[in-house]
This record gives structure tokens, sequence and C-alpha cells, in this order.
């Protein structure tokens, strides 16, 4: 049964995605989304995995500077895992140097065991955060750029009360290894704190796509170098295959990292 309804969710979001672009395109700027299947979901930060099969879902709604993005990841089971939800705005667009801020409010899910009647039951909780971001980013070449991501977040129920996250990573898109294939890859370090707590770590995505074709792969790697936070694994790595839709204006912008 859980099968039939993630295919049934599945269904609707590729057709959602084709229904909503055609009519949305007329009225936003950009209208974009990425839906991934992967047999082990990670976290925005990526030191974190939900260690199972998940499906993550981002979207992109913008007019002008103003943009709306939808971070949703689900375990494959049918539980949210987490749901962020972006409100960016694009301060600074020049030819080279961009500036993007922005805040979201976020849902953390996690399942906990309770006593019920004298009995234990299982039930899923959920944590409330609010973070905002600075992204400062310089295009070196037109598929060439480097960057920095910091994120701060607070945490308003039982859990980790103060996050920071900064990152530095540069990015190459559209690297051609054939007529039609080629490569995006962006590797990264990147600082977290975590209430008392700290790590440092580097990551790696490389993305495998083909010109004018919906579906890519991804790989992911995450490796700690010095961490007192837990889970406290030394690498973490994940495979995806991502469905992407575009229903912008303007197509074939090119990816400015984070």
């Amino acid at each position: 049964m859980k099968n039939i309804c993630n295919l049934f969710i599945l269904f609707f979001l590729f057709a959602f995605s084709k229904v909503f672009c055609q009519e949305s395109k007329h009225f936003l700027d950009e209208v974009r989304g990425t839906i991934s299947l992967t047999h082990n979901g990670i976290a925005l930060i990526p030191s974190f995995s939900l260690g199972e099969p998940a499906m993550l879902v981002d979207l992109k709604f913008r007019k002008g500077r103003f943009s709306i993005e939808p971070d949703l990841r689900f375990a494959l089971e049918g539980k949210p895992w987490s749901m962020l939800f972006w409100f960016r705005y694009q301060a600074i667009e020049k030819k080279r140097f961009s500036l993007r801020t922005g805040i979201h409010p976020a849902l953390n899910f996690r399942t906990i065991e309770i006593r019920r009647n004298g009995a234990s039951e299982n039930i899923l909780e959920a944590r409330r955060y609010l973070a905002g971001e600075l992204v400062p980013n310089y295009q070196i070449k037109d598929n060439w750029s480097v960057g920095m991501f910091y994120l701060h977040g607070r945490g308003f129920d039982e859990g980790t009360k103060q996050v920071n996250f900064l990152v530095l990573n540069t990015s190459v898109s559209n690297i051609p290894i054939s007529n039609d294939l080629y490569l995006n890859f962006m590797p990264q370090a990147y600082y977290h704190t975590q209430d008392d707590l700290k790590g440092f770590y580097t990551a790696g995505f490389l993305t495998l796509g083909k010109k004018d074709f919906p579906l890519s792969v991804t790989a992911i790697v995450n490796k700690a170098i010095d961490t007192e936070i837990s889970p406290e694994d030394d690498f973490i790595w994940t495979v995806l295959l991502n469905y992407s839709f575009d229903g912008s204006r303007k197509k074939n912008q090119i990816n400015r990292g984070f």
C-alpha cells in the first residue's frame, strides 16, 4: 500500500510540474523544480543523513528579485523528514557579482516513543526552526564561480537551539564530456556549529546530465575533518536520480551554486 501511495505522489508531482509551469509562466519570471530519489537522504547540512531511501522536492517561484522556494524531504515510506520554506531576495545581481539574502521557517520531524494507556507507541514529532542566509557569489567565467553560504538558525523546541553553517565553495558547470553529456562539479569546505559543539567538513557534488533532457544523476560525498557533533559518521555518500522541470521565461540559466 505504501508503494502505491508513493507512486501516486510521484505521478501527482510530475503532472503538477507540467500543468503549473504552463499556467504560471505568463505571471512569474521563473518556475522550476527538481524531484530527486535517493537511497540515503541528505540534509541541507550534508553531514546529516536520513539513513534510508528518500524523496527530495525543491521548487522555485520567482517574480523579479523575490522568490519562494519550498525544500521538502520525505522518507520513501511516506513520513516527512524536513520542510523548509525559503523566502529569498536577490539584493545584488551584477554581471560578475551577486548577493542573495533569505529567511525560512522550517519543520524537522522525528519519530519518538511515548507511553499511552500503559503501552508504548511511536509518534511523529515536529520541531520548529527559523533561519536566515547570506550568499555572496562571484562569477569568474561563464561556467565557473566561487562563493560563500552562511546560515544562522534558531530552534524553538526541545533539542538544538542555535546553528551556524558557513560554507566556502566553487562551482564549475556545463563541463562537456560529449556532444550531449555534461558534468557539474561543486566542491566545498564548511564549518558547522550546533549549540556549543562544532565541526569542520568537506563535501563534493557531481552531477551528470544530458542537454535538453529532464533526468540527471548526482553523487554527493561528505567527509568529516574534525567534529564534536553527533552523528559522528566520518564519511557519508549518496546517489540521486533527479527529474528537473523549468517553466521560466529565460531558460538555460547558469547554476550559481548554493
